[in-house]
């Protein structure tokens, strides 16, 4: 993505949430509106809301099943609504969020060994990670590293988030797929007037 497309897409994920807001209508741009084709591209997305550095809300997709721009419209207005751990978004704190969008490449299984193989193979930083057991599952960016820096609490928060105990990536049974991310924010083109370097592509 170039710049212009970035500013695009945050452009659109604003939009998205504040006419969501007001009149409880969610509206995608048209073709017409927007003709670059690589913006209707299929592709998954997150969208991250955050307020003065904390987390407000932050919803997405794993695999892409629809064009980028109706994905970020959906997740935009999900994560500022709908995420379950925090209250719906207020008109108040609407000029207060920080909005980051995350690119999603196709996540792809990760064979291993053990955890000690799992944690060889897994790139802090880089690599988002997907953890299944059963019907569990759950997923972390790879922003995350930044707050979990070590494998083991990383996967122990991940084991969490999915309803499971925190050293269940040390059985066998579990399932565990990668992927990277491009992402960028509003605050990055505020700051520095130009995207910063992509995380993983």
């Amino acid at each position: 993505m170039d710049i212009k497309q970035k500013k695009i897409l945050l452009e659109i994920a604003r939009s998205a949430i504040e006419n969501y807001l007001k009149n409880r209508v969610k509206r995608y741009p048209t073709r017409a509106e927007i003709d670059d084709p690589k913006l209707w591209e299929e592709r998954a997305t997150f969208v991250t809301l955050t307020i003065d550095g904390e987390l407000k809300g932050c919803i997405g997709s794993i695999i892409p099943t629809k064009p980028l721009i109706m994905d970020v419209v959906d997740n935009a207005i999900n994560a500022a609504f709908r995420d379950p751990r925090f209250f719906p978004l207020r008109e108040e704190e609407l000029d207060k969020i920080e909005i980051e969008i995350s690119i999603l490449t196709i996540p792809q299984r990760l064979e291993f060994v053990d955890y000690k193989d799992l944690f060889e193979k897994i790139k802090p930083g880089i690599h988002g990670v997907i953890l299944r057991k059963g019907y569990y599952q759950a997923t972390f960016l790879p922003q995350v590293w930044g707050e979990l820096p070590t494998h083991e609490e990383f996967f122990s928060h991940l084991c969490l988030k999915a309803g499971l105990s925190p050293s269940c990536f040390k059985e066998r049974s579990i399932e565990v797929e990668v992927y990277e991310v491009e992402a960028f924010s509003e605050k990055e083109i505020s700051d520095k007037g130009q995207m910063g370097t992509n995380k993983g592509l």
